[in-house]
């Protein structure tokens, strides 16, 4: 049940941040479509928090809260990557990192998956290398928004590790890191002098991008609950695969035939991982 959990937040996670890319793209507002984005996904837990309740520890709330930091400036590292750069690049070289930094943290913090998991483990990771064209974008000096995509990784690393800490009901646990990522990125449009208003006609991409985005994190820890957290990352890390397909079905974007393989070799990780 967690690899399901885990392969229904990573579709949900590609389609956010498809749309909050394309947001991004049409109004040039980071800033703006992430703390937008950001508040429709806390009206929704909260909605949702109202109905169903649930326990809270609150020692939680610190990890939740640095939960929230680190994802917030993953988000805009990623948005202001895939607004700038190709997104059939950028995001997979932000899940690269998504996925090789819980798991190094989960195999060091005693962690031991069984050995068809293990295997299945650096398949997923060559698959969404394959996905992201690596070799080409090595091949023509890298390209814009790289950098951006990776450093967004480690936040969206780390954000998986924190919130995997917490014991709280995942209402709560998300509730508390989105209220401290969005207080982050009012300071920090404040400081910079950025409008926190998204563009014209981009409200829809933003209010959608919000909601998917919540949705996957509470699927993300339904399955974190269930399973190991080395083992749950990567497979929720290979969210850039529904990010490309939107952008070759929406956009027009051309897939390689690296990238196709890419496609194939993380159905047959996520097999591995889940038959572990």
């Amino acid at each position: 049940m967690s690899s399901l959990f885990a392969l229904v937040s990573s579709l949900t996670y590609g389609a956010a941040d498809f749309l909050g890319g394309l947001a991004t793209r049409r109004s040039d507002r980071v800033f703006a479509v992430v703390a937008v984005s950001q508040l429709a996904g806390l009206a929704m837990i909260l909605a949702l928090l109202a109905i169903t309740g649930g326990e809270l520890v609150s020692s939680d709330i610190g990890w939740a809260a640095g939960g929230g930091v680190s994802g917030a400036l993953g988000l805009v590292l990623l948005y202001r990557g895939l607004s700038r750069g190709t997104m059939s690049v950028v995001a997979p070289l932000s899940a690269v990192m998504t996925a090789l930094v819980p798991v190094g943290w989960g195999l060091i913090s005693g962690e031991r998956p069984s050995l068809l998991a293990l295997v299945g483990v650096p398949t997923a990771v060559a698959a969404i290398a394959l996905i992201s064209g690596a070799a080409t974008g090595l091949r023509d000096g890298l390209g814009p928004g790289v950098g951006s995509g990776i450093l967004a990784g480690v936040g969206f690393g780390v954000f998986f590790i924190l919130l995997a800490e917490t014991e709280s009901a995942e209402l709560w646990t998300l509730t508390f890191a989105r209220t401290a990522s969005i207080t982050l990125l009012v300071v920090l449009a404040v400081a910079t002098g950025s409008s926190l208003r998204p563009g014209t006609g981009t409200g829809r991409l933003v209010l959608g991008a919000g909601a998917l985005d919540m949705a996957a994190n509470v699927f993300f820890l339904l399955a974190e609950r269930r399973g190991l957290l080395s083992l749950v990352s990567v497979i929720t890390a290979l969210y850039p695969a529904a990010t490309m397909l939107l952008a070759r079905f929406v956009l027009g974007e051309q897939l390689s035939r690296s990238q196709l393989a890419g496609l194939a070799l993380a159905a047959a990780g996520v097999g591995m991982i889940a038959g572990g």
